[in-house]
């Protein structure tokens, strides 16, 4: 199978610029390795994949758009593949490909790796060696009985174009910018861009514009802008200050399709944008601009959606793309921040998929005001963060953007869906709804005390997740509950004003508060004592009745009270818990809260013994 390879085709690349880059080569799979990454994220996987040419092998990054192949095991170890589209950067020292297309050919299997390759040299040592002869590599052409092809033409376009068409390009050349006018002629791919190349031209359409904003601090004042540009191969954020800000922010609009050129590369600040690239663009005083003429070109929009029923499985505070029906609109509130005195205007939607879960989304500002889709509608979102207050829930952010009915495939399949049977169906919720546990969607493992306290879990920058059987073996008595606010969605703890009850979020007076429950429980199995943190949901499931009830009895009946504690007691249950660090009075310590709570399947519990004691014969 050496034959097929494009021998040598890989230090050709190594010692060449883009211009002589072998046309669509040829190279076998070494190893396929995903990059160490935040798997609650929401971000898209990234993998690393070594080719090889049986000469060389050379490391190299797989386009987010190919991950599916992936995911299919079309893409794995000792599989062969034909590059379409790829570019190249250079990292200390070294390059690294980035493969922004390819084909798998399944129709030559797998094999064991063929050669014995060696590892790339850095560039500089690569220039000064000399190269083999190179093997196209074409899967029309006879073999050679020799490691090197029959036809020694090289790369550069010998070959009789009767016997042996060219392929397309690596790298795309617009007909609308030229090196007369500033512009490089070649078209980069943005999953190509990096801080390590200054010569370059994206095509990209603006898919989300922002506000101009000001700022006054103690090194002065100024202003900046930032948009989000999209082309076949991912995204990236640019950002203007300034005198930037005048030149550009007239200049480009949501939706159109631009030539970019000479911006700075910069790390990307995480902080400041849900783009999911490693880079960001700074337009610059020589930054030029120029609409495109072909707007086609570039697709609409990209997302990587996450279901309503995975939203369970990500981390609060993640950045997250999802779509859905839209089933109901909330009216427009008003809410005061008691930080800056400021109001804010928002609103509730709801929207439902195929996974049978809906989710409430949060909309702000002129958004949430201007909102007019109708009911029914479907709505794709792109940028959204997970919150997890009463249950999870999605909010727009400045930089999120909100598309009615686009024309997509999902878009598609879901009115489908909708249309045929979800529109008379009933949907969960990701609440802290304690009997049904399968609600909150997180998967996690059974874990003893012991094993909780072994492992220091909690003890990490994200909160650690893990299932408990245990027995309630004490609950305290003080602070069991807390007089809330009786508005939905608000739970505040309100303050009494002699006769009448006054929150503060709501800005509103109320007769009287709805308790909640805060409890701290101790929980028990054959390994050791945990304390866990309880509220609302999981409280009642405990007490067998609401926190209104049983503080009714703790005001005006001692003995019930204390019945009502006992009687909950020595009660086994299958705890949901999440382990978090916090800082209490300088201290960092680890708390524990339970998410949801089911009762014992003795049948299944029965069976997961059954199940440990084969295992452990």
């Amino acid at each position: 199978m050496a034959e097929r390879l494009s021998v040598g085709s890989l230090r050709v690349i190594n010692t060449s610029d883009s211009s002589s880059y072998p046309p669509n080569p040829v190279l076998q799979v070494l190893t396929v390795k995903e990059l160490n990454s935040n798997p609650t994220s929401g971000a898209p996987k990234r993998y690393r994949v070594v080719l090889s040419d049986s000469i060389n092998y050379a490391q190299s990054m797989l386009s987010t758009q190919l991950n599916h192949l992936v995911a299919e095991n079309k893409l794995a170890k000792g599989a062969f593949v034909q590059l379409t589209q790829f570019t190249v950067n250079i990292m200390k020292e070294r390059k690294i490909l980035i493969v922004l297309g390819l084909d798998v050919l399944t129709e030559l299997g797998f094999m064991e790796k063929i050669g014995n390759p060696a590892g790339l040299e850095t560039v500089d040592s690569l220039r000064q060696q000399p190269q083999p002869p190179v093997n196209e590599g074409s899967l029309n052409q006879p073999s050679a009985p020799a490691n090197y092809p029959a036809n020694t033409g090289s790369f550069y376009g010998n070959n009789s174009p009767s016997t042996a068409p060219a392929p397309p390009p690596m790298v795309k050349r617009p007909s609308g910018p030229n090196p007369a006018n500033g512009y490089s002629t070649i078209i980069y791919p943005i999953e190509g861009l990096s801080p390590y190349q200054n010569k370059w031209t994206i095509r990209a359409r603006v898919t989300n514009k922002s506000d101009i904003k000001h700022w006054h601090n103690q090194r002065g004042e100024g202003k900046l802008f930032s948009v989000n540009l999209l082309d076949e191969s991912g995204e990236i954020r640019a950002t203007g200050f300034n005198d930037q800000v005048d030149a550009f922010y007239d200049i480009l609009h949501e939706g159109q399709v631009y030539y970019i050129s000479r911006c700075r590369v910069n790390i990307a600040k995480k902080q400041f944008t849900n783009v999911q690239n490693e880079y960001e663009l700074m337009f610059e005083r020589d930054t030029e601009i120029k609409k495109a003429e072909d707007q086609s070109a570039v697709p609409v929009a990209r997302f990587s959606f996450v279901s309503l029923q995975e939203v369970g499985n990500v981390a609060k505070d993640a950045v997250i793309d999802v779509i859905g029906v839209l089933q109901s609109i909330g009216p427009v509130q008003q809410i005061t921040s008691r930080a800056t005195s400021r109001g804010f205007d928002k609103r509730d939607i709801t929207v439902v998929d195929q996974t049978g879960f809906e989710m409430r989304i949060t909309l702000w500002g002129k958004l949430a005001i201007e909102f007019s889709a109708p009911e029914e509608s479907v709505l794709a979102f792109k940028g959204v963060k997970v919150n997890d207050f009463q249950g999870r829930s999605l909010s727009m952010l400045t930089s999120s953007t909100m598309s009615t009915d686009p024309d997509i495939q999902e878009s598609h399949l879901l009115k489908g869906w909708y249309d045929g049977q979800g529109r008379g169906q009933d949907f969960a919720k990701h609440s802290n709804n304690a009997s049904i546990s399968s609600v909150s969607g997180r998967s996690a493992e059974r874990k003893t005390i012991a094993d909780v306290q072994a492992e220091h879990l909690g003890m990490s920058e994200t909160p650690d997740y893990f299932s408990l059987k245990g027995t309630i073996v004490y609950i305290r008595k003080k602070n069991v509950s807390y007089p809330a606010c009786p508005a939905p969605d608000c739970n505040k703890k309100i303050f009494d004003q002699g006769g009448s009850w006054r929150c503060e979020k709501c800005n509103k007076e109320y007769d009287a508060p709805q308790y909640r429950y805060i409890m701290t429980i101790a929980v028990g199995d054959h390994t050791g004592q945990l304390w866990l943190n309880v509220f609302d949901d999981v409280g009642k499931i405990i007490m067998h009745k609401s926190a209104d009830e049983l503080n009714d009895y703790q005001e005006n009946d001692e003995n019930a009270f204390m019945n009502c504690m006992a009687e909950a007691c020595y009660m086994p249950y299958i705890f949901q818990c999440r382990a978090k660090q916090d800082n209490f009075k300088g201290e960092t310590r680890v708390r524990y809260t339970v998410t949801s709570l089911s009762q014992m399947n003795w049948q299944e519990e029965s069976k997961k013994l059954i199940d440990y004691i084969q295992g452990a014969n």
